[in-house]
């Protein structure tokens, strides 16, 4: 057994006893390892410690009953293996920056550190073979993109830390804000019917610590949306991940797992992406929602 898939065998014990008392030591024997080897693997492996990512998985797995205001706060900390009201409310504070009292109120939008599917670091697949993970089945492919594609929309701004990506940042979902303001826009953006939807994470003209975040709708190249940011995918080659999702909130899970893979693809590939991170979702009539990552690229330089 590799030690990833050592690690990733406790990580599906916890998601399924998370209302339980869970014990490191119980952890380290499902993986075979020392208790003490064991937590300096987890760590380096998911990026949290034992003890933090079963706070954070219970946290979030939380959010539906506190989203039932017939469901007391005290009921769900201890569902949930906070022990109190307080104990829970501190470290709903800490890792979302608001209360569970404000969430349940304003119905604030949370990011939340997701399960990690560790296979999505250690597996490398050629282009045009699809890798299938965890429910997730996404593809590698170079595109050269001969035509641009246009775009009208809104930018916002989030916070920004290297080396934390989509399902691995806690707090308030700023990205999620930006989505809800272009959905509120879109009546009034004359776009092509059935056409694409795009999010774009640059850095522009953000503060330090931020970056910008655009999203826009497919428009032809001479459409004039006055009042709109304007945004192009330009002519050049990409490599593109596509994947399908059954839902809204698993395209949001596997968006981030996807990510994560594309960088993990690139890096085995000695290349490096370059300046844009462009997310292309195309509408569907079904329940089954498909996505493409388009990531411009260099060769990484040798060193």
């Amino acid at each position: 057994m590799h030690a990833w898939e050592a690690i990733q065998k406790t990580l599906d014990h916890i998601e399924e006893h998370l209302g339980e008392e869970i014990h490191i030591e119980e952890l380290a024997e499902t993986a075979a390892l020392s208790v003490f080897y064991y937590q300096r693997l987890f760590t380096r492996l998911v990026k949290t410690s034992v003890r933090d990512y079963i706070k954070l998985r219970r946290l979030a797995k939380s959010l539906p009953m506190l989203r039932d205001k017939k469901n007391r706060i005290i009921d769900i900390a201890m569902e949930y293996g906070f022990g109190s009201h307080v104990t829970y409310t501190r470290a709903f504070k800490e890792t979302y920056g608001i209360t569970p009292s404000q969430y349940r109120d304003e119905l604030i939008g949370l990011q939340n550190f997701v399960k990690p599917d560790l296979l999505l670091s250690y597996i490398v697949v050629d282009e045009g073979v699809p890798l299938i993970s965890d429910g997730l089945v996404l593809e590698m492919n170079r595109k050269t993109l001969k035509d641009p594609l246009h775009f009208a929309g809104v930018v916002g701004y989030y916070p920004f830390k290297y080396g934390k990506m989509s399902g691995e940042r806690t707090g308030v979902d700023r990205v999620g804000e930006i989505w809800d303001k272009f959905f509120k826009a879109l009546p009034n953006i004359t776009h092509i019917s059935g056409g694409r939807w795009a999010g774009v994470s640059y850095h522009g003209d953000a503060a330090e610590g931020y970056s910008s975040y655009f999203v826009g709708a497919e428009v032809d190249k001479d459409e004039k949306n006055q009042g709109f940011t304007n945004w192009q995918l330009p002519i050049r080659e990409y490599v593109v991940c596509g994947f399908e999702s059954e839902h809204h909130e698993h395209m949001i899970i596997n968006m981030g797992k996807a990510m994560k893979y594309t960088r993990f693809w690139l890096k085995e590939h000695n290349l490096i992406a370059d300046g844009f991170f462009p997310e292309l979702y195309y509408q569907s009539m079904s329940d089954v929602s498909y996505a493409e990552l388009w990531i411009p690229f260099i060769k990484r330089e040798n060193k």
